[in-house]
């Protein structure tokens, strides 16, 4: 072993396939966003050299400002359901009678495709006879309200499918994150009268917190560039009060036409991303290492 890893070659053999993928999936395609987004152009015809006009109009456009607030606002909410999915892997964790079939329940959101998931909520959600209204009628409430039509109510109503689609994921990092603490950790702590909630705050939670930080920093990010479920959903309706920074670059590029200013928004959402992700990595990431 010691000898393949000294042999430069032989390394760089072996991620010549991987490096060739992600220059030719990610960091070609997002040099030519960069590169279009100088561009007045339709997609189609030739190109007109405009210099950074297309970015300078991308921050001063309202629109899409009120698109990276809706982002932000789901960034938000998807931080604050992690909360959720811990106090869930706790439980799990802590030896219940079926948690191994409800892990396997919970996982099942992540099997379906978005477009799948957008579909079956757009069922529920359905004013007439969806079985969310039709419930909240049983139970005495007149005129109950049209959920993804609603201009006040569409994002949370939008969030609910996401949590419950990135809930197994979640789940299943922070169960395996407790599952790898040495259980004499957790004896120790009990004969030495811990209860179960200290251990669960005092021990285990500090040993997972670089854990916790890395799925901080994915709820975040993926929040930040979510599309297709939105899109199926609502298009970013009513009146642009879904419309998050991902759908609005894709109406202007694929629907309006305007593929320059479109890449021009994409490339601002990636510097948006990278400066967040940076952001929130630096109050997140603890100089003190815990080991076990």
């Amino acid at each position: 072993m010691n000898k393949v890893m000294s042999n430069k070659l032989l390394i760089a053999l072996y991620i010549s396939p991987a490096l060739v993928l992600v220059t030719v999936l990610i960091f070609i395609p997002l040099i030519l966003s960069g590169y279009y987004g100088l561009m007045d152009w339709d997609g189609i015809g030739a190109k007109t050299f405009i210099g950074i006009e297309n970015y300078m109009n991308g921050i001063k456009d309202i629109k899409f400002w009120n698109s990276a607030y809706h982002s932000f606002l789901l960034a938000i909410f998807s931080t604050l359901s992690l909360a959720i999915y811990l106090v869930i892997s706790f439980i799990l964790a802590s030896k219940i009678k079926g948690a191994d079939l409800l892990r396997k329940i919970y996982l099942i959101p992540m099997l379906l495709s978005s477009v799948a998931i957008a579909q079956l909520w757009i069922k529920v959600y359905n004013p007439s006879n969806g079985i969310l209204n039709v419930f909240l009628t049983k139970i005495g409430v007149h005129n109950p309200p049209a959920w993804l039509a609603d201009s006040s109510l569409v994002l949370f109503a939008i969030f609910i499918p996401i949590l419950w689609q990135y809930a197994g994921f979640y789940i299943l990092i922070y169960y395996a994150a407790l599952k790898n603490i040495p259980e004499s950790l957790i004896e120790a702590a009990k004969i030495d009268g811990a209860s179960a909630f200290q251990i669960a705050t005092k021990i285990k939670l500090p040993l997972i917190k670089e854990v916790v930080s890395v799925t901080v920093v994915l709820a975040i990010v993926g929040s930040l560039k979510y599309f297709d479920l939105i899109y199926v959903m609502t298009a970013g309706g009513p009146n642009g009060a879904s419309e998050v920074m991902a759908s609005y670059m894709y109406k202007l590029a694929f629907s309006s036409y305007k593929f320059g200013y479109g890449s021009a928004i994409g490339f601002l959402l990636l510097l948006i991303t990278l400066i967040v992700t940076f952001v929130v990595r630096k109050l997140t990431t603890s100089k003190e290492k815990i080991e076990y």
